[in-house]
C-alpha cells in the first residue's frame, strides 16, 4: 500500500522495546564466546527411531537442555551470578529456555524456566517445553505468571532489566543458565553471537551434513553449530574449555536419550 507521505509509522510492540532495552543493558557484558560444531548423528538417529516407533517427535532443544543440566552439575560455580562483591551460587539448576510463540499476530520470544533441571529426564524436559509452546494465550509473560511485565513503561525497562539481573528471586525463577535455538531455522551453516545476562548461554545454530573420514571410510555425519557464551567475570578460559569438552562428549554420545 502506497501512502501520500511515502512511508508509514508503526508503533514498536512491547516485545521489541524489551529486546532493545535488554540489548542496551547487556552489550557491555564481559562475555567470552566459543564457536563449535558437535556431531549429533547418534542422538538424531535415536530421536528418529523414537518417532518411527511411537509417532512422537522429540525436541532437539530439550536434549541440549538435558545435556547442559547434566554437565553443569560438575561445574557448580557456573550456576551463579555476581551481586555486589559477592558470588551467589544457586543450589538448583534452573535453565531458561527461549521459545517462540505467536501473540496477537506477532512471533514473540518468551523465556520459561526449567526448574530443578538436574533432577529431570530428557522426556520430562521435552514435555515441559512442548506444553509451554502449545499454551494458548494472547498475553506476554503468561508462561511464567508475569503478565504485569507488559505494563512497565518504556523508560523503566532498562532499569528493570538491570535490577532483575542481580535479583535472587528472578535468578531462582529463570536461572542463570540459558538456551536459545534461534539458528535452527536456517538451512545453511550458521552461528549467532548472542546477548544476555546468563552466566552460561548456549545459542543453538543450524545443522549441516559433513563428510568425514572415519575408520578409513568417508561417511556423512550431522553436525550442530553451537555458540556457547560465558560471563568472564565468573568463568575463565581454562574451566570453560574443560566444560566444553565434557558438554560436547555428552551431546555426541546420545546416552541421555538411551537412559529414557
Amino acid at each position: 500500500m502506497t501512502t501520500k507521505k511515502g512511508y508509514k509509522s508503526v508503533s514498536l510492540s512491547f516485545n521489541r522495546r524489551a529486546v532493545i532495552a535488554s540489548a542496551t543493558v547487556t552489550k557491555d557484558k564481559n562475555a567470552i564466546h566459543c564457536f563449535t560444531e558437535v556431531d549429533i548423528t547418534v542422538p538424531r538417529d535415536l530421536i528418529k527411531k523414537h518417532f518411527e516407533k511411537t509417532g512422537e517427535k522429540l525436541s532437539l532443544t530439550a536434549y541440549i537442555v538435558t545435556c547442559l543440566s547434566n554437565v553443569i552439575k560438575d561445574y557448580p560455580r557456573f550456576n551463579s551470578f555476581t551481586k555486589g562483591r559477592k558470588l551467589i551460587l544457586l543450589d538448583d539448576i534452573t535453565i531458561s529456555v527461549l521459545i517462540e510463540r505467536e501473540i496477537a499476530g506477532e512471533n514473540v520470544p518468551e523465556p520459561i524456566g526449567i526448574k530443578k533441571a538436574q533432577d529431570k529426564t530428557y522426556l520430562q524436559i521435552h514435555k515441559e517445553i512442548r506444553e509451554a509452546k502449545n499454551q494458548q494465550t494472547d498475553k506476554l509473560g503468561s508462561l511464567s505468571g508475569q503478565t504485569w511485565i507488559s505494563l512497565i513503561p518504556s523508560f523503566l525497562l532498562r532499569l528493570f532489566i538491570r535490577i532483575a539481573d542481580k535479583n535472587i528471586y528472578m535468578a531462582k525463577k529463570y536461572g542463570k543458565i540459558a538456551v536459545t535455538a534461534v539458528g535452527m531455522y536456517s538451512k545453511e551453516p550458521i552461528w549467532f553471537i548472542p546477548h544476555g545476562t546468563a552466566t552460561v548461554l548456549i545459542t543453538v545454530g543450524s545443522i549441516e551434513k559433513k563428510v568425514i573420514e572415519l575408520d578409513n571410510q568417508f561417511i556423512s555425519r550431522e553436525h550442530l553449530c553451537l555458540t556457547v557464551s560465558f560471563d568472564h567475570d565468573i568463568v575463565d578460559g581454562a574451566p570453560a574449555s574443560r566444560f566444553m569438552n565434557q558438554l560436547i562428549e555428552t551431546i555426541k554420545s546420545g546416552q541421555l536419550i538411551q537412559t529414557d
